[in-house]
């Protein structure tokens, strides 16, 4: 994987996400409770697709990035027909870690959820290869 400039995962690159909350995304829905409320591994779904996000166009050609690490407060409840935007910001870069700080707010302003995520930068194919066992040529070119 080519190194990319400082400049191109820089701190302060931001993303949002929003869902409009759905029985699919609720707790009873997903397994994680036994109430029709947005579901917390939904929440965490949600905050990794915002750095996900975040990072779009910044990344050389063969590269991605992985979630390693999730610290997630879930604050409040969102009831189905409500609405969550979750906004992530890169706030540190340390070699191929990239360190995100997100927040999760309803359409009536409530603070949902907030926390950090952490991802890795890796060499998609060489990923893919080690996750299967296969050798990290092998695949398509």
């Amino acid at each position: 994987m080519q190194e990319q400039s400082e400049h191109s995962l820089a701190p302060g690159r931001a993303a949002r996400v929003e869902l409009t909350v759905t029985d699919a995304d609720t707790a009873l829905a997903v397994g994680s409770g036994d109430v029709a409320v947005l579901g917390t591994p939904r929440v965490v779904a949600l905050a990794e697709a915002a750095t996900v996000a975040a990072t779009a166009g910044a990344l050389p050609p063969d590269g991605t990035t992985v979630g390693t690490r999730v610290e997630l407060d879930h604050l409040a409840p969102t009831p189905v027909g409500r609405t969550v935007v979750v906004q992530a910001r890169l706030t540190d870069v340390d070699g191929r870690r990239l360190g995100f700080e997100v927040t999760v707010t309803d359409d009536a302003g409530q603070s949902v959820a907030r926390g950090r995520v952490e991802r890795v930068l890796v060499d998609r194919r060489r990923f893919a290869a080690r996750a299967t066992g296969a050798p990290a040529g092998a695949g398509t070119p």
